[in-house]
Parts: structure tokens; sequence; C-alpha cells
């Protein structure tokens, strides 16, 4: 079953992969993030006891099915599918919608340019990954 000429299946995979790398870049860099947040253990341990500990990840996964479906939307419209559009379209999302409203929104909550970084290189890497195999699976 293909979407504007991708494949649905495409986009569930791309997905998949993109909530998996979440999980090994914040197991990598976690503790970085943690304290740019001014986050301690105890707090992230109260938090998982905490009622609906479950739920960001529910919909960390659910946003990067959007995520996906919207940049097969895009590769679709922009030209041939193919493994190198996939990823130069992404990282082009990345850093005119990803990167620019994080700027912008860091820099007004005055947070910590750590999370700008941390956060910003997870949605990198996530774009790049779906790019890769929404265009490199192709319709």
């Amino acid at each position: 079953m293909t979407f504007s000429g991708v494949s649905y299946l495409a986009i569930v995979i791309a997905a998949i992969a993109a909530w998996l790398a979440g999980a090994a870049w914040y197991t990598a860099f976690g503790k970085t993030w943690m304290a740019a947040l001014a986050m301690t253990p105890e707090k992230i341990e109260a938090a998982k006891r905490g009622p609906g500990a479950y739920l960001p990840f529910i919909y960390a996964f659910g946003a990067e099915l959007v995520m996906a479906w919207t940049l097969a939307g895009l590769l679709a419209h922009l030209g041939p599918l193919s493994l190198r559009n996939g990823i130069i379209s992404a990282a082009f999302c990345w850093l005119g919608f990803v990167m620019a409203a994080m700027v912008v929104n860091n820099s007004f909550a005055k947070r910590d340019w750590r999370l700008l970084w941390i956060d910003g290189g997870h949605w990198l890497v996530v774009l790049l990954l779906m790019g890769a195999i929404i265009g490199g699976i192709g319709a």
C-alpha cells in the first residue's frame, strides 16, 4: 500500500528506527541531558514510578509516525525517491524547521545550550534515518 507514491511500510519502519535511535541517543547522552535540565536521578526515578510514566514513549512513537508520514509526503512531491534525495531533504528539513524552531524556543526559555545540541542532534539523526529509509525503500 502506498501514500503519494511512498510505501506505508517504509513509513512504519522509519518511525520504528527513529524511536530506537532516540532510545540509543538518550542512553548515550542521558547524564548530560539530565544535568542540562537540572534533573537528578532521584527526580527521574520518581517520575518513572508516577502515573502515566510510559506515555511519553507512546507520544514519541506517534510523533515519529507523523514525522515519517510528513517527510514521505514531502519527498514524494520533491522528485524521484532515492537514498540520496531522502537524506538531503531530511537534512534541509532538520536545519530549516527543527533547529530553527529549537533555537527560538530554547533562547526565549533561557535553556541550557547543551539541550539544543543534544535534542537537535537527536532530531538530526532521526530525520536522516527516516529520509534514508523512506528514500531507499521508495514506493
